[in-house]
């Protein structure tokens, strides 16, 4: 395989990817755009025509940066690849400390996040205080940005930093095989993270404090003991801190698991779509769609790994993608650049998946509370988060996780 070769398939690739993303983006501002001014006749009593076309706005100012964004993305990795910047960034760190070095990779990681970080800036301050404050969405404030990128930015070296450097001492004392032992170091990470994240990290970003509705508590505890569901407790995060938005979760597994609501859904909906809503992601965990996640990521990340310790031993895929030097750290580096590119038309199959997931919680949800309570809740949801009800049908089977509103709620009105 030439190094020629690797290039013409990395930029095909990357052209296919972009363009089916903005066919898609395009495709879906046109749908959009063209049933503005009528609420479909399912949601007519439910929302109001205002509600509708501000859905419909949020959308296309959404795809309108969504595609800036994606343009800003293929600059940045063709400036860091073919453009020289990781060589060029390799070479400089070498004058600081010895290139041989593991942590000369783990600073060449950590330059490229800071580095990568300035580049997206713009566009993650103009989305968040432009685009959402616009549509009413937006709760942050410039001191809660600050305080949350210091946090990120001091986990990701106290957590980060060891676990990169033994990934990288991995790759370079293991042998040939050193990508099965770092799958195992990954995948024992993230089962550790699913117990230690709830417990101490979202709580330096949130307050969590139980659910103080005793008449809510009560009739949440009575649908987890029909449910067969133990759970660490009941928890109510501010997240109107930072946005409008409403949302439910499970987080943590085991003697860990917490169910978290927003104090923005708690505003918006009754006990009874509460509990409507809870007992869909109660489906969610009887149907063990975790851990299927778990064992789909693990089957996933060992063959993106085995091809990785293949690719790093070949000249011409560093050569190909624009750097001359060789290391783990390049390797790894590349790697992760470029997968996205090759992996992107595979997405329709994973938000199939996930849509599968959603149609089986909400029958879950049906036998377990009342299908009524659950559309009203979603309508809501949609008519509170702006959520388009008229999304285009392509665009939706390729990138959505949840299946749209029309069929959702079609669905739980027939039962």
């Amino acid at each position: 395989m030439s190094a020629s070769l690797i290039t013409v398939l990395f930029l095909a690739a990357l052209a296919l990817s972009v363009s089916i993303r903005l066919w898609l983006s395009f495709r879906q501002s046109a749908h959009v755009s063209a049933h503005r001014n009528a609420v479909p006749a399912d949601f007519s009593a439910q929302i109001e025509l205002a509600a509708h076309q501000k859905a419909a706005d949020y959308t296309l100012a959404k795809g309108r940066y969504g595609r800036i964004d994606l343009a800003l993305g293929i600059v940045w990795l063709l400036l860091i690849t073919l453009g020289g910047g990781l060589q060029f960034l390799h070479e400089q760190l070498a004058r600081v400390i010895d290139a041989a070095s593991l942590w000369h990779g783990v600073l060449m990681f950590g330059a490229l996040a800071v580095l990568g970080f300035i580049w997206e800036l713009p566009g993650s301050l103009y989305y968040t205080f432009v685009l959402e404050e616009r549509f009413g969405f937006n709760k942050t404030t410039v001191a809660t940005l600050i305080t949350d990128t210091v946090k990120s930015a001091l986990i990701t070296t106290l957590i980060g930093a060891p676990l990169l450097w033994l990934v990288l001492w991995l790759m370079r004392s293991m042998g040939a095989n050193w990508w099965l032992w770092t799958w195992a170091v990954l995948i024992g990470f993230n089962l550790a993270a699913m117990v230690i994240y709830p417990i101490f990290i979202a709580p330096l970003f949130n307050k969590f404090e139980p659910l103080k509705d005793e008449a809510l508590a009560t009739r949440i505890n009575a649908l987890l003991a029909r449910c067969g569901f133990k759970s660490k407790g009941l928890f109510v995060m501010d997240g109107s801190k930072r946005s409008a938005h409403g949302n439910a979760y499970f987080t943590g597994f085991g003697a860990a698991k917490r169910i978290v609501f927003y104090d923005t859904l708690l505003a918006t909906l009754s006990p009874e779509e509460v509990e409507a809503v809870l007992a869909h992601e109660l489906g969610h965990f009887k149907h063990k769609h975790l851990w299927q996640r778990v064992a789909v990521f693990a089957v996933i990340s060992l063959a993106f790994l085995a091809s990785l310790g293949w690719l790093s031993q070949q000249d011409a895929f560093y050569a190909g993608l624009g750097v001359s030097a060789h290391s783990e750290a390049l390797a790894l580096i590349l790697f992760s650049a470029v997968l996205p590119a090759v992996t992107f038309p595979f997405t329709p199959l994973m938000s199939f998946w996930s849509r599968k997931h959603e149609f089986e919680a909400d029958n879950y949800a049906k036998t377990h509370a009342q299908a009524a309570d659950l559309v009203s809740a979603l309508v809501k949801l949609y008519r509170d988060n702006a959520a388009t009800l008229t999304p285009d049908p392509i665009h939706s089977l390729f990138y959505d996780s949840h299946p749209p509103a029309a069929i959702r709620i079609s669905r739980l009105r027939a039962a």
